[in-house]
């Protein structure tokens, strides 16, 4: 989880800089069976609002492991419930690597390249780029070489171009979910 602040809420298109925002989910864990996905800002919990992260898991820890909580999403521009079984907590992600290649770099500050397939494995996704360069707004934002940029603005990244697309379009701020060795994060990077 990590804290909404108003970077985030421009790029998520919230009306204002609350919530908790999900990073990532522990494949098979109750997030994932409850369809959370990386991007989504849980609003409230069983109707009580979250105004900051900090607020989720003191709500959540009202119920127990196998209690079913509501929780209200705001996901890709609109809001949803989604149900959760609750289970204990055991997160597991794998490493990221980066090799070096030809850089591409644009108006976000990255030169970035795809993931080979043996990278893949390695870092255990399914699509990505390689950080190969960070500068101007990324830079600022703590963008750095061999970070692996899973998505931007909650919308999983295929290719270049897309990034390209989804940067062109947007306004002051994107939000990119970067994975840094067994981490996953997201980070503001402001344009202006």
């Amino acid at each position: 989880m990590q804290e909404v602040n108003q970077a985030f809420a421009d790029s998520f298109k919230l009306d204002k800089p609350e919530g908790a925002l999900v990073s990532s989910v522990e494949k098979g864990g109750p997030a994932d069976r409850a369809g959370l996905q990386s991007g989504d800002v849980i609003r409230s919990v069983n109707g009580q609002p979250i105004v900051s992260s900090g607020d989720l898991p003191a709500l959540i820890s009202l119920a127990a492991p196998g209690d079913s909580i509501k929780l209200g999403i705001w996901r890709q521009g609109a809001g949803k419930d989604v149900t959760a079984k609750l289970g204990s907590a055991d997160e597991k992600t794998a490493q990221a690597s980066a090799k070096k290649d030809s850089p591409n770099q644009g108006k976000l500050g990255l030169a970035l390249r795809p993931l080979q397939p043996d990278e893949k494995k390695e870092a255990g996704v399914d699509n990505g780029l390689v950080v190969e360069q960070a500068s101007g707004p990324s830079a600022l934002a703590g963008v750095q070489p061999g970070d692996v940029l899973l998505s931007i603005n909650g919308v999983a990244v295929k290719n270049i171009d897309q990034v390209r697309a989804t940067v062109a379009k947007a306004e002051k701020s994107v939000a990119l979910l970067i994975q840094r060795g067994d981490s996953k994060i997201f980070v503001p990077v402001n344009f202006g």
